[in-house]
């Protein structure tokens, strides 16, 4: 039976994860957080005390690299980390790397019904053909306003004006980079985020029934 290949697009903060978990344990599906993987890759590269701003160094040590995990951590939670992933994710070295790595997650779990997979460029460039496509959309004070609330929980300190900020810009860059911009993928259903949870999972259910 072919698997079932669902898209989560959208900005920073949208809450694509939240989202994609939910749906994955209704539908009983597998979930592939790719901002994970680039979290992971930039802890890597700031731990082997690799120069982020060399293209060259960082296409080195990915080269070197044999087995990448998919399993979160707190330790590549931190805005800190966050911050630079987003830096290294307009290499296209990078870029390639996570992409090989979101296609064998897939082709090695063979025995799963499908997947949720999260990200920017997931269905407009990762999984062109995916079986349905969504884009999150939430205006960016709101985002902060969650990111900040999330960030306290977790016990880490945070400025909401500062959150904003970067949020604002890290939009302005996934937009504008020249491998794989933030788009909204063709063919897909536009989920408003900025209400409730509830409400969005509303939308979701009638576009997965309807289908």
């Amino acid at each position: 039976m072919k698997q079932i290949i669902i898209t989560v697009d959208g900005p920073a903060a949208s809450g694509k994860e939240k989202i994609s978990k939910y749906i994955c344990k209704k539908y009983k599906l597998k979930h592939l957080d790719t901002g994970i993987l680039y979290r992971r890759l930039a802890y890597i590269l700031i731990n082997d005390k690799i120069n982020i701003n060399n293209i060259s160094n960082i296409n080195k040590k990915i080269k070197k690299i044999n087995s990448f995990s998919y399993q979160k951590s707190k330790r590549i939670r931190t805005q800190e980390i966050s911050n630079l992933a987003s830096k290294i994710a307009v290499h296209k070295c990078v870029r390639d790397f996570i992409n090989k790595l979101q296609h064998e997650f897939v082709s090695c779990n063979k025995k799963a019904r499908g997947f949720v997979i999260d990200g920017r460029d997931i269905g407009s460039v990762v999984f062109k053909n995916a079986d349905l496509k969504l884009y999150i959309e939430v205006k960016p004070e709101i985002r902060a306003k969650r990111r900040y609330k999330q960030l306290i929980d977790s016990g880490e300190k945070s400025i909401y004006r500062k959150l904003l900020k970067d949020i604002k810009l890290r939009d302005y860059k996934d937009k504008n980079r020249t491998n794989s911009p933030l788009v909204i993928p063709k063919d897909a259903h536009i989920i408003d985020n900025n209400v409730s949870f509830s409400r969005t999972v509303k939308q979701i259910n009638e576009i997965i029934f309807n289908l």
